[in-house]
């Protein structure tokens, strides 16, 4: 399976802000952005010249990265999205979030997506009493998520500290190491730092 074995602090370099990849990491003075709040490269530093597919570009590629997609995955997301009812945009970012390492992480038992994604693969959690290890899982409305083995709980403990919040459309019991998916997000209770709209303009070229 292809993925991207880089760097991961240098994609928030590039993007320009905290894309949350390294879970705790990203909470402290060593994050990349704060010691070094400009893109890699020798010409990080340089004047880059604005342009309207620029602008949507790093929009796409901050999507992609924020949720640790690769190209060929991101571009599929976009063509349900454009097949269903409704706002491309929108549901574009529902599917996104309706992914299970998605839901792992917002229910806060993965310190970050790629953490969530291997706890997964490794086949810790199960979906309504099924394990599941595709962390491309869609979740649906009612849904419930439980811990499958107890080999990964001081893990999962740990990166529960970390949770200030979980969102509405998500119900989460950390004592018990359970969650479950109230309902479909709206596009108000998901958090993220995008502009949907600038990767529809992208993609509709």
């Amino acid at each position: 399976m292809a993925r991207y074995t880089g760097p991961a602090c240098k994609l928030c370099r590039r993007e320009g802000l905290k894309l949350f990849l390294k879970g705790e990491r990203c909470l402290t003075e060593k994050c990349a952005i704060e010691r070094r709040a400009y893109p890699p490269g020798q010409h990080g530093r340089g004047r880059i010249k604005q342009s309207e597919y620029l602008t949507q570009l790093r929009e796409k590629q901050k999507a992609r990265r924020y949720y640790g997609l690769l190209e060929k995955q991101f571009r599929g997301y976009y063509e349900k999205a454009s097949r269903r009812e409704g706002i491309t945009g929108e549901n574009l970012l529902r599917l996104l979030e309706q992914r299970l390492d998605n839901v792992v992480y917002r229910l806060g038992f993965g310190a970050s997506r790629a953490q969530a994604r291997q706890l997964i693969r490794h086949g810790h959690f199960a979906v309504n009493g099924r394990r599941v290890t595709i962390p491309s899982f869609q979740v649906k409305s009612g849904d419930e998520l439980t811990l499958k083995h107890e080999r990964a709980k001081d893990i999962i403990l740990s990166a529960t500290d970390l949770v200030a919040s979980v969102p509405a459309w998500l119900q989460a019991d950390h004592e018990n190491l359970s969650g479950k998916v109230v309902r479909i997000p709206e596009r108000d209770e998901i958090d993220v730092p995008v502009q949907e709209q600038l990767i529809v303009e992208l993609y509709s070229k």
